[in-house]
């Protein structure tokens, strides 16, 4: 994308360039970080797998007793012509929809709406060559299942992530196995069955279309993963919207399995990505 290359967002009903958008400051989202986001990504001008980013940002909403302003077909028609004045070929769209302005900087206000669209980096064939090392950390994000705009203890693991020679923490608690800041976690059991945590996650759309992809091949399940089954895997990936599936190879410095991307995670990520463009309409 040239440098000249004008991106519009969306904020209350309204289409405006990105560099003039702006927020309020009595609204909740700055004063107290309350809100909820979704983010979904578009290939080839398509957005992938929208109803399930939808449906997930509509029961965020409710979970945070927030009211999204229109309706999912009058935001899906938002979301076309966003695209459609953007021009950006493959892409990923956030929907944040905030606390309100308030009045006291407390009592929410009525949820402001605001979309943004912006080039999308998948992980680069470098990457997924060496696979990526992980640390942990206990912790266990609030209401799981709502995908809120709090990341506070995430953004406070960067610095200690790097320090450690890692990419990215892996949460639990007690041993026992959640979620990464914005990931989810499966790991590959020696007889090749997959299972990735069930409580305490949110329910990623990547996630699900992996469950279901590998139930066709795999035993698959969802429940209790701890530390020490992580341990004993022969494989372990994340999985999130802008990730697909990136294989993990090593945790707190130990090798997992043999220390590279592991077959069943790299055939994974070739059905997925198929799922992908027949989304898109390539195949």
């Amino acid at each position: 994308m040239s440098s000249d290359h004008r991106l519009y967002t969306y904020l209350n009903e309204e289409f405006q360039p990105l560099e003039s958008t702006y927020l309020h400051v009595s609204d909740l989202a700055i004063q107290r970080g309350y809100g909820i986001f979704d983010f979904f990504k578009t290939q080839h001008g398509h957005p992938l797998f929208l109803d399930d980013y939808l449906d997930r940002f509509y029961n965020s909403a409710q979970l945070m007793m927030l009211e999204v302003p229109l309706s999912a077909e009058e935001l899906k028609v938002a979301i076309t012509r966003l695209i459609q004045m953007n021009g950006l070929a493959d892409s990923g769209v956030k929907m944040i929809l905030t606390g309100g302005y308030s009045e006291n900087g407390y009592n929410p206000g009525p949820s402001n709406l605001l979309m943004v669209e912006q080039p999308l980096t998948l992980p680069s064939p470098e990457q997924l060559a060496a696979g990526i090392k992980i640390i942990t950390h206990e912790y266990v994000r609030e209401l799981a299942e709502a995908k809120t705009i709090n990341y506070t203890m995430g953004i406070r693991l960067i610095q200690k992530v790097k320090q450690q020679g890692a990419d990215d923490v892996l949460y639990h608690q007690n041993g026992v196995v959640s979620e990464f800041p914005r990931s989810n976690f499966f790991l590959v059991k020696a007889d090749n069955t997959l299972v990735t945590p069930a409580k305490d996650v949110l329910k990623g759309i990547t996630r699900k279309n992996v469950l279901e992809i590998a139930a066709r091949k795999y035993n698959v399940e969802e429940g209790t993963v701890t530390l020490q089954d992580l341990a004993q895997a022969k494989e372990a990936f994340m999985t999130s919207t802008t990730k697909r599936i990136l294989p993990i190879v090593a945790v707190e410095g130990k090798l997992v399995g043999n220390g590279k991307p592991g077959e069943v995670s790299l055939d994974l990520l070739q059905e997925l990505v198929q799922l992908e463009e027949a989304q898109a309409g390539v195949l």
